[in-house]
């Protein structure tokens, strides 16, 4: 039984990423382009109007998976972030889909891509329909990330930068804490636990755990970024870095506790 558990959820794996692809492909030549003759003249708007689109998707995606028996979810706070508008929401980042299951849980999200994925075949139309923000440019990655919480967007962000490997502390970038400072918006802290470890960095898709993904979300309390507003920027950011590291470093130790007395 067990052999066929997960040769079952090796091909339901397979599935759901090729889904995944030609998706992404489908609604960036058919559904997203239809915004834009809508809201030909109001940029905002439409890029509002393909986030939300890239939302319900997304929520699909997360459905297919727990439906084919890839993956469970279970969440805690989420209340704290349906009505989230001009925050940045940071989590730490223990797998491939982690970005997705934030984005179907939030509707109106923005974050920042890897350049290399607006030249991927199957995510570029997606990210120029969102106007998700590219990472080329650090200057003008400050200045879209600004402009995008001004407008009420939630700003997705991983502090790590990448998917850390189970195991190994949590090694947080300076990147968050920057923008945070420099558009003077605080952060609305998600942690994340995967069990058993699946998807990390350097994980193919096709290593299946030997039981079923689990995945458990809890919205934690915000952080206020008003009194590392002081000083040299420099330092404030290391400052700030240091902290919300801490944070999360303490709290994916306790998870199981922290995750128990949270409110459904």
């Amino acid at each position: 039984m067990k052999y066929l558990d997960r040769t079952w959820r090796l091909f339901a794996t397979g599935f759901c990423f090729a889904m995944f692809g030609i998706g992404g492909i489908i609604i960036a030549a058919t559904w997203l382009p239809f915004y834009g003759l809508i809201y030909k003249n109001n940029e905002a708007q439409r890029k509002k109007s393909c986030r939300y689109a890239v939302h319900l998707t997304f929520k699909s995606f997360v459905w297919l998976m727990y439906a084919v028996g890839v993956c469970k979810f279970d969440t805690k706070g989420l209340d704290k972030l349906k009505n989230l508008q001009g925050k940045i929401l940071i989590a730490n980042h223990p797998s491939l889909i982690d970005v997705v299951v934030l984005i179907s849980i939030v509707r109106n999200a923005d974050c920042i891509v890897k350049q290399n994925l607006l030249e991927n075949v199957f995510t570029r139309g997606v990210i120029r329909n969102t106007g998700y923000i590219s990472n080329a440019d650090p200057e003008e990655l400050i200045k879209d990330c600004e402009k995008s919480l001004q407008q009420g967007s939630t700003l997705i962000i991983f502090p790590e930068g990448t998917r850390t490997k189970p195991g190994t502390a949590l090694n947080f970038r300076r990147g968050a804490a920057n923008i945070a400072l420099r558009c003077a918006t605080n952060f609305q802290r998600v942690l994340i636990e995967v069990t058993p470890p699946a998807l990390t960095k350097g994980w193919p898709w096709y290593k299946v755990p030997k039981r079923k993904i689990h995945m458990k979300l809890v919205a934690l309390d915000e952080v206020e970024i008003s009194p590392y507003d002081t000083g040299t920027a420099s330092k404030s950011v290391r400052q700030l870095t240091r902290d919300i590291e801490g944070l999360f470093q303490a709290d994916t130790a306790n998870f199981s506790s922290i995750y128990r007395n949270s409110n459904s």
